[in-house]
């Protein structure tokens, strides 16, 4: 028993002195304590039990307990003996560090009286001190003040020496100074200053600017700028141009040293950040002069009470603003764009130019397009013109796309709401009148085979390049969000179509041979089919990856498994649509077999119930011909093939005739042998039948059509075994199934798949086989 713990050990102790003693007449226990711990009971109560006969155990309990207990002491006092040495050294060491903590924190007292006292004594010079610093502090500030000033009315002055003796150049880099000053001052809280400062920067850059855009001015005159209509190459150039080109450097140079100021005094807000467009650098200084005289005649015609002011002609001003583009980009590129190289401006002359009558163009469009809100027509045609204006822009102009262009007045959310609902009921009044129309469901290009694979209707092609259209008009746009929008349109157009489609084919279903079901099926492949080849077009992928981070405000909420998909490329935008037209077009075909296979049953029922047990055989015969009970059946078969081969498209028409040629399969194995017995005679007749008249009228569409009817096939060449091949095979079938229980089995027996491969046989089972046997009537 393992030796208890000091605990136990001082209760087993007390307890057993004077707990579990018993009068010699068993009456009475006699106890010192009444309070018995639990552990001494249970030890008692294990060791010597309620037994009387058990108290015999009391005294060896007890001598060993003792022997236990004894142990423990000796091992307390072993432990006890070198504990004092340990604790008397660490005492020690605790009371020499108390010891010297008393010590520190004295002296720490001491001095912090006496820092106290010196603190005190001190104040009054701190404050002392502190004023005269606060003064000090002003008198420098006021003297930085005085001096800022003095610098102010020092370049000032010079700026006026320099004006005075024609010297522009040093003129202008005192006015750049000026301006850094400017900029320099604006944390500085300095209002009045920087207001004067602001005020003597503005008068001089003034009187600088104007004359040097008045000396620019009158050189570009000179040089016949604008050009208003296409410059025409001049045979004799005159005498002074190359000094006009000569002084048009220097003033190009000069104006752009006024940039800064002219920036700094600039400080209205920029229209185009009101009107939705992202903010952008202002133009140069000398792009902004040369724009002046064509932004005088863009507002002279078409503001006010103009006639070419026309809402209902944008391509007025649009096109203008192409020409100007185009007729002066030559001068920008040959005269200007040299000169800015020339002094390291980083300005693209020919993209200034555009940027700055692209924004006449802005501000005209943001005019009018809210006046157009209510009138469809007319905001139909200016969707329109902008799209070919931004077109021409990108293309020909090569205008950046990371600059804004005209599309972005169409985001505003009004007009982008309005162009939104346009697109819509124009989609859904352009479906309407293909569908009604005479033509609606017959092939424009049913007279080209070369063009004619899809046979798709001509409402589905004229459907298909709707969206199409749709999508080049939104293709450009520079906001995702709204080319989500359009995407979240196109997506609800192909869900009306194919809704228009199911009830045109629920009309059209009591007739699914007809050639409108046939097109109807044609036209709901052929938008699966372009929809599967959107989904894999870069653009398309784009916007997949844009729907996933905010798809789900335009294109609803997307699931963890949608969004994944969508995120991984293994879906696509149009997953869904997909499998509606899917299941769409699944039905229809569906609709179709049953149809056809409706027909061939009915033309296949003299076949089935010919007399195949009394057929002669092929030997009394002088050549074989096809059963007279099949001709029904099979030209039945020519027709609706050669019919639909003619009015489905080749995908539609494949999946057709390999659903046709199984569930035929099945049809002849079920109706035909597996309901019929079969002399030799007879089973030589249905495997001519099959193998030179059923299987021909496949093989026009694969090479190996008797693989579609591998029923049919093993089934012949079951019934067609001569005696002993089919006796061995059945002997096979019988002791692997274990009829033959006598008989002990070959272990070099093959297996009955085994036989049935030899002969050709793989998809039908053993059981078939056994079946297909006893139809047999040669042996019986």
């Amino acid at each position: 028993m393992a030796a208890p713990t000091v605990e136990e050990d001082k209760y087993i102790s007390s307890s057993i002195s004077g707990v579990i003693l018993t009068d010699d007449d068993g009456s009475k226990p006699v106890s010192e304590d009444e309070n018995v711990p639990d552990f001494v009971l249970e030890l008692v109560q294990q060791e010597i039990g309620g037994d009387i006969k058990s108290l015999k155990k009391v005294a060896p309990l007890l001598e060993k307990l003792t022997a236990e207990n004894k142990l423990l002491e000796e091992q307390v006092l072993t432990v006890s003996s070198s504990v004092p040495l340990r604790v008397s050294a660490a005492l020690t060491a605790a009371e020499q560090s108390q010891s010297n903590l008393e010590n520190l924190l004295q002296r720490e007292r001491v001095l912090s009286n006496t820092l106290q006292q010196h603190l005190q004594g001190a104040q009054s010079w701190a404050d002392s001190l502190g004023q005269t610093l606060g003064q000090l502090d002003t008198l420098e500030r006021h003297m930085k003040y005085l001096q800022c000033l003095a610098h102010i009315e020092e370049l000032s002055d010079s700026i006026q020496q320099f004006l005075m003796t024609n010297s522009v150049q040093e003129a202008v880099g005192a006015v750049g100074k000026m301006a850094s000053l400017d900029m320099g001052l604006q944390d500085s809280g300095c209002s009045h200053l920087q207001a004067f400062l602001r005020e003597t920067l503005r008068f001089w850059h003034k009187i600088l600017k104007d004359k040097l855009a008045s000396d620019f001015e009158e050189v570009l005159t000179q040089l016949h700028w604008p050009f208003i209509s296409p410059p025409t190459p001049s045979l004799s150039p005159s005498a002074n141009t190359q000094e006009l080109h000569g002084q048009l450097e220097p003033l190009v140079s000069q104006l752009l040293s006024l940039q800064i100021s002219d920036d700094l005094i600039s400080e209205t807000p920029q229209q185009m950040s009101r009107l939705g467009i992202p903010p952008s650098p202002p133009l140069s200084l000398p792009i902004q002069i040369m724009l002046q005289p064509l932004s005088k005649r863009f507002r002279y015609h078409f503001t006010g009470n103009r006639q070419t002011n026309s809402l209902s002609k944008p391509e007025w001003y649009l096109t203008q603003v192409l020409m100007w583009m185009g007729n002066n980009s030559k001068f920008m590129e040959e005269r200007i764009q040299p000169i800015l190289d020339r002094v390291g401006a980083n300005i693209n002359a020919k993209v200034e130019l555009c940027r700055g009558l692209l924004t006449l163009a802005q501000e005209k469009l943001a005019s009018d397009a809210p006046r157009l809100l209510y009138d469809d027509t007319l905001f139909c045609h200016l969707v329109d013109e902008v799209l070919q204006f931004e077109k021409e822009l990108r293309t020909t102009h090569t205008y950046p796309p990371s600059l804004p262009g005209a599309l972005h007045i169409l985001l505003e959310e009004a007009i982008f709401q309005k162009w939104l609902s346009v697109e819509k009921k124009m989609a859904v009044e352009k479906v309407d009148a293909m569908l009604s129309a005479e033509g609606a469901w017959t092939s424009q290009y049913r007279d080209i085979t070369d063009m004619d694979e899809l046979k798709a209707p001509d409402c589905a092609e004229t459907f298909m390049t709707l969206l199409l259209v749709i999508t080049d008009r939104y293709r450009s746009l520079p906001s995702s969000h709204a080319q989500l929008s359009f995407l979240a349109l196109q997506r609800e157009l192909v869900d009306d179509f194919r809704l228009r489609l199911t009830q045109v084919m629920k009309e059209e279903s009591r007739n699914p041979l007809g050639a409108r079901y046939c097109a109807i099926l044609n036209a709901a492949n052929y938008i699966s089919t372009v929809l599967s080849d959107w989904g894999d077009n870069v653009f398309f992928l784009q916007l997949q990856q844009a729907a996933v981070s905010e798809g789900e405000e335009v294109l609803g909420p997307l699931g963890a498994t949608e969004a994944g998909r969508l995120a991984s490329l293994e879906g696509s935008l149009f997953e869904e649509l997909l499998g509606l037209l899917e299941r769409l077009r699944g039905d229809m075909l569906g609709r179709l077999l049953d149809a056809v296979m409706r027909d061939v049953k009915e033309k296949a029922q003299p076949y089935c119930r010919d007399r195949w047990i009394s057929l002669p055989s092929q030997c009394d015969q002088a050549t074989m011909s096809l059963s007279s009970s099949a001709c029904p059946m099979m030209l039945c078969l020519r027709d609706h093939l050669l019919r639909l081969q003619q009015m489905l498209c080749l995908p539609l028409f494949q999946v057709f005739w390999q659903g046709l040629a199984e569930r035929l399969d099945l049809f002849l194995y079920q109706e035909v042998i597996l309901a019929n017995h079969f002399n030799e005679g007879g089973a030589a007749q249905l495997q001519f039948d099959m193998t030179r008249n059923l299987f021909p009228l496949f093989g026009h569409y694969c090479k190996r059509p008797e693989n579609f009817f591998k029923h049919v096939k093993e089934a012949c060449i079951i019934l067609s075994l001569k005696v002993g091949p089919a006796l061995l095979l059945c002997e096979v079938l019988k002791q692997a199934k274990g009829e033959n229980r006598d008989e002990v089995l070959d272990p070099h027996q093959p297996s009955p798949e085994a036989a049935l491969n030899e002969l050709g046989v793989f998809r039908l089972a053993p059981s078939d086989a056994q079946i297909l046997l006893n139809l047999r009537s040669a042996w019986q």
